[in-house]
Formats: C-alpha cells, sequence, structure tokens
C-alpha cells in the first residue's frame, strides 16, 4: 500500500499513530499493517483512548493486557488518554480532538490509522470523527473495520502474511476480552484476513479505508 521509499529506493522511517477507543481495538483493526511498518523500521504510537472500564475485565488487568499487547507488536510507545470514561467518549469530543492534536505534534506521524465511522459503538465513532478533525493536516488516513463495523467496505489493503500470526499473539494477549467476546477469537481474525486477502490476491490481509491516502512514489 505504501512504497516508503526515498532517493534511489532507500526506505525512509515514517511515523505511524494507531489510535483505538479501547485495549484491544488497535489490535483487532490495524495489528497485521503495525507489524509491518515496525519490521520496515518504522516509528509507531499507540493511543489507547479509555481504558475500557465498562468492558469485561478489571481495569488494572485491561491496562496491563494493553501493556504486553504493545511490546509483542514491538511499538516504540502506548499512550493513554487521561480521563475519558468507556462508553462515553461522544460526550469529550473537544478535548479528545485536544488529545490528538497533542499527540500529533508529539509524534510527527504522517500515517495515521483510526476506526471507521460507519461503526455500531458509540466510541468508534467519536473516536474516528475526532481523529479527522485533529489529523487535517496529516497526508495519509486509513481507517480500520472490527467486529462492530457497519456495512464496511475497504479500499486498501495491506499484505499481512507474514504478520498475521504476531497480530494473533498481541491479540490474544487481551485475554480477558477474548474469554468473553467470540469475535475477540484467532478464527476471526483469521478468516477476517483470509477474506481481505482475497479481495486483494494475497494469502492475508488487513482492510482500510482511505479517509486520505498519499502515495510515496
Amino acid at each position: 500500500m505504501y512504497s516508503g521509499k526515498g532517493v534511489a529506493g532507500v526506505a525512509k522511517k515514517r511515523r505511524v499513530l494507531a489510535i483505538g477507543a479501547h485495549p484491544d481495538d488497535i489490535e483487532l483493526g490495524c495489528g497485521g499493517a503495525l507489524a509491518r511498518h515496525i519490521g520496515s523500521g518504522d516509528e509507531v504510537t499507540m493511543l489507547v483512548v479509555t481504558r475500557g472500564e465498562q468492558g469485561p475485565g478489571e481495569t488494572h488487568l485491561r491496562e496491563s493486557e494493553q501493556e504486553r499487547a504493545a511490546e509483542t507488536l514491538g511499538v516504540d510507545r502506548l499512550l493513554w488518554g487521561e480521563g475519558f470514561l468507556d462508553c462515553r467518549v461522544s460526550l469529550q469530543e473537544l478535548e479528545l480532538v485536544h488529545l490528538i492534536e497533542r499527540v500529533l505534534n508529539e509524534t510527527q506521524a504522517t500515517i495515521v490509522y483510526t476506526h471507521t465511522i460507519e461503526d455500531s459503538h458509540q466510541d468508534h465513532r467519536a473516536v474516528a470523527q475526532c481523529t479527522l478533525g485533529a489529523a487535517r493536516q496529516v497526508s495519509t488516513i486509513m481507517t480500520y473495520g472490527g467486529p462492530s463495523a457497519l456495512g464496511f467496505s475497504p479500499t486498501a489493503y495491506v499484505d499481512v502474511s507474514d504478520t498475521l500470526e504476531k497480530k494473533v499473539d498481541a491479540l490474544m494477549c487481551h485475554a480477558s476480552q477474548a474469554a468473553a467476546s467470540l469475535t475477540i477469537s484467532v478464527s476471526w481474525v483469521r478468516s477476517s484476513a483470509e477474506h481481505y486477502g482475497f479481495l486483494c490476491r494475497r494469502t492475508f490481509a488487513e482492510g482500510f479505508g482511505s479517509a486520505r491516502l498519499v502515495l510515496d512514489i
């Protein structure tokens, strides 16, 4: 999807920011792509807006699971939102826009991954909308789906044939969620990756919407 090539085909180090409303959202939506970025030497930051305190599992457990997942993927930094309430993010949109703006300023990210707006979960929709506002100067914004997405139709793909196992390993760090939800499962991840892979003629892939996409040729 991205060439990442500079003068004479030399790879350029890119700065990537992945944003999710809850622990495990990023791994589900773009874990394989992030593993590809990391394998290419790109600098990757994860921003998790809430601690997922309304979902199954104690808050401290979900935090530790997210930390292990980030370590498994090998991301450079894991950042948390402060004061954002699970299932009530839509009531704090201005604060979230400002948070994302600050993180973008700190990381200088040129590629952003976030939720699709076409999602049944109100937190996911709010994070997607706020990201589009905060990242209005960012050259590339990719949106990911997930089990709660509604009618998600990807227009871009990342080949994750070599990183699918890393994605699965990171997702399974969220043991409290895997135990409580059929959608947080190895079978769902594999079948989804196989489906998207078929669509782009690869073995396994992740699919994305391109809110804004600049090809670095």
